[in-house]
């Protein structure tokens, strides 16, 4: 059984000192994907490097205290690439990827649009190259899985206020047109809505700070795992993890019936 984990850690120091990587380290996860790291390598300790039984493997982003991803596997991989070639993506450390002979694992966070219109841009910039990126990721012979803060709920469900979210930023109609073609044209499967179809207010991974949003549960959907067929076709459990709270976003976990 592959377990593979997503988490957006709004600061992996923070996270840390929430209790985080003592968590993490009874999971027995293959891979654990992150997000918003929110340091640089000189602010790294030992132990957020290679927590026990892990290997970090981390793209940083040029600007001190914004981005940054990262993946802790226990195996070693064949290869591993950071960013994706385009400088002003690269610059925000916003994309890891781990190959193996017949998997690779990714770790991407999506920019947010709510800043403003310059980031909003910006967002869009990103999703057209990474489009393309999944495109040729899609063609490359060996499962894949992408783990990451996407920044965007995809349907109505994944949100508990969605009519009032209609001209903003993660639920706009550009956006959740983008993660459809990206499902329905690139074959990409979102795993955790192949488990659980209709799921509603359980599916949340994100909770504004404002207004007690987390205590009454008006969440998004904005963390994902989106698989090649092949894997999303062994996926066997799901959980979002909800009993400690180590950033604004939850801990998703999904175990695949696959040997690595």
């Amino acid at each position: 059984m592959l377990r593979v984990i997503t988490a957006n850690l709004n600061g992996i120091r923070s996270a840390t000192s929430k209790g985080f990587l003592d968590w993490l380290i009874q999971q027995d996860a293959d891979f654990v994907c992150l997000q918003e790291l929110k340091a640089k390598a000189p602010d790294m300790t030992p132990v957020m490097l290679a927590p026990e039984g892990y290997t970090g493997y981390f793209h940083y982003a040029e600007k001190p205290g914004y981005s940054g991803v990262g993946i802790y596997a226990k195996q070693q991989p064949k290869e591993v690439i950071e960013g994706l070639g385009v400088p002003e993506i690269d610059a925000e450390g916003r994309y890891i990827e781990l190959v193996y002979d017949g998997l690779s694992v990714v770790s991407v966070y999506l920019p947010s649009g709510s800043s403003g219109a310059h980031r909003q841009a910006a967002k869009f910039a990103f999703m057209e190259h990474f489009f393309q990126h999944m495109a040729d990721l899609a063609q490359r012979g060996r499962e894949v899985v992408i783990c990451g803060d996407w920044n965007i709920a995809h349907k109505e469900a994944d949100l508990k206020n969605w009519k009032g979210n209609l001209k903003n930023s993660g639920f706009l109609p550009e956006e959740r047109g983008w993660l459809t073609q990206v499902i329905d044209e690139l074959l990409w499967v979102d795993v955790y809505r192949r488990l659980h179809p209709d799921t509603t207010d359980e599916c949340y991974t994100w909770w504004s700070n404002r207004g007690q949003a987390y205590a009454k549960n008006v969440g998004w959907r904005l963390d994902y795992q989106l698989s090649s067929p092949g894997l999303a076709a062994v996926a066997r459990r799901s959980a979002i993890y909800k009993e400690q709270k180590f950033s604004d976003h939850a801990p998703l976990t999904i175990d695949y019936d696959f040997n690595l």
